[in-house]
């Protein structure tokens, strides 16, 4: 499955809620302002503040100067000028610079566990218009090892999935050829090295992959480490990767629903990179899991 297939990328999450709110204050304001505030605002001396830094004042705070207050203005428009600009800072935080996700599952252990918070970097791939996702400015393309987070494609067109966040590992780029196979890889007829460990050791709500192998995959410049079942291989795949397209799995590989069952991530569909734990909370605070993962 492809970009063709996919659904529409917009979906109501965080950043939709954001920036509807910001809009209709900025409307609600802005109307405001127009037709029905006809007091005369106390300004302070501004000599040098000239129409387009107020302009740009206004855009950014919803008043054209420091002094100005809202406390004779219905609830509405004292509502929208309060809380937009801290909003304003939050949207622009999540949209450009780095956006928190917990990890809801176990399919990406031992790398990051259930209860993980992470940080996503928004802007390693490129700067992106938030809520729509399309690309202002490229800096790099995603490579073999990356973890990424993106918006489901949802091809099979389940409303249970829709507008939902995945993050897996990139394990194929656009043209490779990818085959995996009795949990083995094999990237354009070059086979993945692995080195061993000991058996795994799970807490919390990933106990149940106590006994587990546990690996480390040599990919590239990005090696991690991997669980297999010991009891059956998980699902093989063979694979050339189409253009603007990315083959993604998880590293606890018997327990991820990736690209192996439901198709290819779109580049378009790519939220950002995820490189750290800022908390993590399953069954108990576990403050050693904090900083950890890059």
């Amino acid at each position: 499955m492809t970009l063709e297939n996919a659904s529409p990328f917009f979906a109501w999450d965080v950043s939709s809620y954001l920036a509807l709110f910001l809009i209709v204050a900025f409307v609600v304001v802005s109307l405001d302002h127009l037709f029905f505030n006809k007091t005369p605002n106390i300004e302070l001396p501004t000599p040098d503040k000239t129409g387009f830094s107020k302009l740009v004042y206004f855009i950014l705070f919803l008043r054209f100067n420091k002094s100005e207050k809202y406390v004779h203005r219905p609830k509405i428009v004292q509502w929208s000028a309060e809380f937009f600009p801290v909003l304003l800072l939050v949207f622009v935080l999540r949209g450009f610079v780095v956006e928190p996700f917990r990890i809801p599952s176990n399919s990406m252990m031992p790398t990051l566990l259930t209860g993980d918070f992470i940080l996503v970097s928004k802007f390693d791939y490129g700067i992106n218009i938030p809520v729509l996702n399309k690309k202002l400015i490229e800096f790099k393309k995603p490579e073999r090892g990356d973890v990424i987070v993106f918006r489901y494609p949802n091809y099979e067109k389940n409303d249970k999935y829709l507008g939902a966040d995945f993050i897996k590992r990139v394990v194929g780029i656009p043209s490779d050829t990818l085959v995996y196979h009795a949990d083995r890889m094999m990237i354009n007829g070059e086979k993945i090295n692995y080195e061993n460990y000991e058996d795994y050791h799970g807490v919390e709500s990933g106990s149940e992959m106590t006994g587990f192998k546990y690996k480390r995959e040599l990919l590239d410049n990005n090696p991690h480490d991997i669980l297999l079942d010991p009891n059956r291989d998980s699902r093989g795949v063979k694979v050339v990767v189409p253009k603007g397209h990315y083959f993604v799995m998880g590293d606890n590989r018997s327990r991820s629903s990736d690209s192996r069952f439901w198709g290819f991530v779109p580049e378009k569909y790519i939220i950002g990179k995820a490189f750290g734990i800022w908390m993590h909370y399953d069954d108990s605070l576990k403050l050693d899991r904090v900083g950890g993962f890059d």
